[in-house]
């Protein structure tokens, strides 16, 4: 790749990296940084880019974890390394982020000096988990760079070089532009099989608390076709070659999850094309696929509104009783019939919000929904990302609440507040948190909070949903400990009479409340039984060639798999080699022998040159290639094999942006 020096008028070369001059500016990472904490406060660079300073509110919250360290290892009369590599040590950064972001994190001083205390606000064994959206890529199709991308932050280069959903530079209140989401995935590539079904299995069974998990699909908007250009597709058939997985490819995929593990471990959507020219479709797939749910996009040209083989499809919405309601009449026709061994199949689930632009139900706004609603009082309108408009970054979100726009006598969250308050009194309409979590939950805790403050004040807490659109953003472990550690500060719900985030409403928007939609009377997660870790072997050539693996050789997947097990220093079976919360004495095992050892000892990692403690950016890498020095040890395992690869540590990356 090349680049255009504008004083020389010469094209020069360029690697991607640092030059000279700009390492020169810096200090090697993980020698300089004065602190080893559990949560980075410092920036630091993979050599692509250069290394920002901290901000003022970083260099708080990292003074404030020296002051409670440097007590409490003193009272406990050990050093101070060891306290921030325990678990004290996370509830000591915890602390400080609460006294310089606000208390949004469920953490008291106890836990800074008992280990028992910190892992009782963790998430419990028991937690029943239904993830009700998920999502992957069929072989011919490559993985989204973007959506990983800014769930991922800088390390995506070169792949994806700067983020994608904030074009204009905006700070988050972390006072970054890129901060990352999940911190598991920092350093790892973004191949086009990140999101294939291999990698799915791992993240979402192995990796993460998932008891049940819903996997969807996206009902294609545009086609490409041969002599015509991308344009809307003409009918359903048409619109398959435009789907990251067909109605017979979620199917399969669900009973291959299923058969091997004995278990009810995952549901599946339906595609919800609607219209009077789709309603044989509709019939096809609860005939073939039987779904035990459907989804669908305002947004997407996915409405057949006549018989015209030559028409194409368009946008449409809820209560359009031309087009959307003959499609109701049909699903909610099957549901009387499948009720029985579907109960489930009532359930609409459409994505609405994120979609900049004019305040239209054909692209998500939720003026459609109470018609709808009244006039299908036996079908549930679930309502996915809970109807935010702004997409991916929250800055402007941010500053509405800020300037103190009401709604309602609430912040006006665009058409958020406004769905809220448009469904209170409607008992068939739920919220879905989705990407609306996953964007603000790490990057605009003050936004997350508003955001359930208003779904739990006007819905209730059994009308809330949890699902984390993984595996765009890896796994979901990450999403459900952020989830569970939460809480509403106690200054905006008495000022807006947000009610608690308490730990029965947790248990009932991360699982239980999805349960009852889909008619799931065993809530108890030691009764599932584990995906076996040898999933991969037991994919039958039919389920390979349905999942057109074809398109993505067997080498291919051994090399992606190969990069990731290195990236992550191991194996790849989701227990990675870092420093741990449990004691020396109790050293994390996998399974299988380390594949490869990761060595960072070249000059690859860098922070600006500084004195300890003054002006400067870095973020520690352990021995082993790892960005965070402190990993929860002891989640749920059971049923699904090998620990969650996530620990609190990595829940909140302060610096990395």
């Amino acid at each position: 790749m090349n680049t255009w020096n504008e004083s020389g008028r010469v094209w020069e070369e360029d690697h991607g990296l640092l030059d000279a001059e700009q390492v020169a500016q810096c200090e090697r990472a993980d020698v300089a940084e004065p602190l080893r904490l559990p949560i980075p406060t410092r920036m630091i660079s993979n050599g692509e880019y250069m290394p920002v300073p901290q901000t003022e509110q970083q260099q708080r919250v990292e003074a404030r974890i020296e002051e409670l360290a440097d007590a409490a290892s003193k009272k406990l009369g050990i050093s101070r390394r060891k306290f921030l590599r325990s678990s004290g040590g996370m509830a000591a950064t915890l602390l400080a982020m609460n006294d310089v972001f606000g208390r949004f994190f469920n953490v008291s001083l106890i836990e800074m000096f008992e280990p028992a205390a910190y892992a009782a606000v963790a998430p419990p064994k028991d937690l029943f988990v239904f993830d009700d959206q998920l999502h992957f890529v069929r072989g011919s199709k490559p993985s989204p760079a973007g959506l990983r991308a800014v769930a991922q932050g800088p390390t995506s280069a070169p792949t994806v070089k700067s983020n994608p959903f904030n074009p204009r530079g905006q700070s988050d209140e972390l006072g970054q532009a890129w901060s990352v989401w999940n911190p598991a995935l920092v350093g790892l590539p973004i191949d086009r099989g990140y999101a294939h079904i291999t990698q799915f299995i791992k993240d979402v069974f192995l990796d993460s608390q998932v008891t049940i998990g819903l996997l969807s699909n996206v009902t294609a908007s545009l086609v490409q076709i041969e002599g015509e250009g991308s344009r809307a597709p003409r009918n359903a058939a048409e619109a398959q070659r435009g789907e990251i997985l067909t109605a017979a490819q979620t199917a399969a995929a669900r009973n291959f999850v299923n058969r091997i593990s004995g278990s009810t471990r995952m549901l599946c959507h339906g595609l919800l094309y609607v219209g009077k020219g789709n309603l044989a479709y509709i019939q096809e797939q609860t005939d073939q696929n039987e779904p035990d749910s459907w989804k669908g996009y305002n947004i997407s040209n996915a409405a057949k509104v006549d018989n015209d083989p030559n028409s194409l499809m368009r946008q449409w919405r809820h209560d359009d009783e031309e087009v959307a309601y003959p499609t109701f009449e049909l699903i909610q026709k099957n549901y009387e019939k499948l009720k029985d061994r579907k109960p489930g199949f009532n359930n609409i689930c459409v994505h609405k919000g994120l979609a900049p632009g004019p305040s239209d139900p054909r692209r998500g706004h939720p003026g459609d929904l109470p018609k709808a609603a009244r006039d299908w009082p036996k079908l549930n309108f679930i309502s996915y990302h809970a109807c935010i408009q702004p997409n991916f970054f929250l800055a402007d979100t941010l500053k509405d609440i800020q300037t103190g726009t009401l709604l309602g006598g609430v912040p006006n969250i665009r058409w958020t507040t406004e769905y809220a308050q448009l469904v209170k009194d409607l008992p068939n309409c739920y919220a879905e948190i989705g990407t609306t979590w996953a964007s603000s939950v790490v990057t605009f805790p003050t936004v997350a909070a508003h955001i359930m403050g208003q779904v739990l004040k006007f819905m209730g807490e059994d009308r809330v949903v949890f699902g984390s659109d993984s595996v765009w953003y890896g796994s979901p472990q990450w999403q459900i400990e952020a989830l569970w550690r939460f809480q509403i500060p106690e200054a905006l719900r008495e000022k807006h009479g947000y009610p608690a985030l308490t730990e029965s409403a947790k248990r009932k928007i991360l699982g239980l409340t999805s349960a009852k939609l889909y008619g799931i009377r065993g809530v108890d997660t030691g009764s599932y039984k584990p995906v076996p870790k040898d999933y991969e072997s037991r994919m039958t050539e039919e389920l390979k060639t349905l999942l057109e693996f074809d398109k993505l050789t067997a080498d291919n997947m051994s090399r992606m798999k190969e990069t990731y097990a290195s990236a992550m220093g191991g194996c790849g079976c989701g227990v990675r080699r870092s420093r741990s919360l449990v004691p020396e004495s109790e050293p994390r095992e996998c399974h299988r022998p380390r594949s490869r050892q990761v060595d960072f000892t070249g000059p690859r990692f860098y922070r600006p040159v500084g004195a300890a403690g003054s002006e400067g950016a870095s973020i520690r890498r352990t021995s082993d290639g790892q960005d965070f020095s402190a990993r929860r040890h002891g989640a749920a395992q059971s049923p699904r094999g090998c620990s969650p690869d996530f620990d609190l540590a990595r829940f909140i990356p302060i610096a990395i942006a």
